[in-house]
């Protein structure tokens, strides 16, 4: 197996474990984390996928969603993958482009189109290497990210609900065509290629069948406005009868503080379906 393990910690009686592999999708080596439970009754695991915000690595979730005693409790293993490739090959000057910043999209552009295939990565490869590693693994899927990986999450989940049984996301640009963020890296990952099969409100339009959601925004979020303001994905969403709970929480901002605080209400809302 094409994995090299870097990293190892216990915590709450479980493991978390940080891996290193290359990724032929991506002509890039990649890094993610696994969490798996304690499981001492030897019962079957569940997997929910992470996918992080911008400038993020496998590393921010995995050392403060403060999610592990949950997790743990609830039987159910965590992906984290990185939100990019890495190396001077992708670094650009600009914070929300690139390095940190894929967008999960399948790139058609040059120079990113050679590297940044991410959603064939995480559809793909990725779960090729990571199902041998969970035990009595259960073969049910669910999603959930935060910010751009809301956007992750969203399109990938219900690009595939076959796939993913539940998704969720804290802050998520729900409509990355209409926004400065979404517009920027789909222009440069993209061109003037079709947006819509990459953006989550398209992608709950035009789909068939639709998995439970559950998304969490703070209303004190300094990015809410313009980056995730959230009508057309609601409207779509009420428009298929989708089971959507959409809650405001007041006071709360766009950091890892909000995401410590409702990631027990996230994990219980995964667990009803995986």
């Amino acid at each position: 197996m094409n994995l090299e393990q870097i990293e190892q910690h216990l915590v709450f009686g479980a493991k978390q474990t940080r891996y290193r592999h290359y990724a032929n999708t991506l002509n890039s080596e990649m890094t993610f984390t696994l969490f798996l439970p304690e499981n001492p009754n030897d019962q079957v695991i569940s997997l929910i996928w992470w996918l992080s915000g911008l400038t993020c690595t496998d590393q921010n979730f995995s050392q403060k969603g403060q999610f592990q005693r949950y997790a743990n409790e609830q039987n159910v293993a965590i992906i984290m993958p990185d939100t990019s490739p890495r190396g001077e090959a992708h670094d650009v000057s600009d914070w929300d482009l690139a390095q940190g910043a894929s967008f999960y999209v399948d790139a058609t552009q040059d120079p990113y189109r050679e590297h940044y295939q991410m959603y064939t990565y995480l559809t793909e490869e990725l779960p090729e290497l990571v199902y041998p590693l969970i035990p009595n693994y259960s073969g049910k899927e669910s999603i959930m990210g935060h910010s751009m990986g809301g956007h992750g999450a969203l399109m990938i989940g219900l690009k595939n609900p076959e796939r993913f049984m539940a998704i969720s996301a804290f802050a998520p640009i729900t409509n990355p065509s209409q926004t400065p963020w979404g517009q920027k890296a789909f222009e440069a990952y993209l061109g003037d290629k079709d947006w819509t099969s990459w953006d989550a409100t398209s992608c709950l339009t035009q789909a068939t069948v639709v998995p439970p959601m559950l998304i969490t925004q703070g209303s004190a979020d300094e990015f809410y406005e313009v980056q995730l303001e959230e009508t057309n994905f609601v409207s779509a969403a009420k428009a298929k009868e989708a089971n959507l709970t959409y809650q405001k929480v007041a006071g709360y901002d766009h950091s890892y503080y909000t995401i410590a605080t409702f990631i027990e209400e996230h994990l219980k809302f995964h667990k009803q379906y995986i």
